[in-house]
């Protein structure tokens, strides 16, 4: 059974991300490379936002599944998002895109010290933009009743 309060409750904390994200959207790449203290927040937020939803997917697959699909095969932070699509939950075009940012979740986690920051700049944009749709489709799909 899918657990609306925890699936809101995320969505919600996106959203909250999201609003502090929006502080760094006017900053050039220079402000925000140039600033310790600005980097690790856009850094950190981008990270929360990501893992946020991670979670909600894994949640979902978990839910929607039979169980057997997912038994066989270990499903990338990718995957959660590509899987979504296959249960209706948003479009496959919109899973492909959102999906790349399971990638930079690595880059965060994993290369701290090397992150391009041109890469991590762009993500403000990308990130504002994608969440904001995938917070949609996900509440929408848990108002249809899943």
């Amino acid at each position: 059974m899918i657990r609306v309060d925890f699936v809101n409750r995320k969505c919600r904390l996106i959203a909250e991300d999201l609003s502090h994200l929006l502080h760094f959207k006017d900053d050039s790449l220079e402000e925000i490379a140039g600033d310790f203290i600005k980097l690790a927040a856009v850094e950190r937020l981008l990270e929360r936002i990501i893992m946020r939803a991670i979670d909600i997917n894994l949640h979902l697959i978990g839910e929607l599944s039979s169980g057997m699909d997912e038994k066989s095969t270990r499903l990338t932070y990718r995957d959660s998002f590509l899987r979504l699509a296959d249960y209706g939950v948003y479009p496959e075009s919109f899973a492909l895109e959102i999906s790349k940012s399971a990638g930079l979740r690595n880059i965060l986690l994993h290369d701290y010290n090397d992150v391009n920051r041109t890469l991590l700049h762009a993500a403000i944009q990308n990130c504002l933009r994608d969440y904001t749709i995938y917070i949609e489709h996900i509440t929408a799909f848990i108002r249809g009743g899943g």
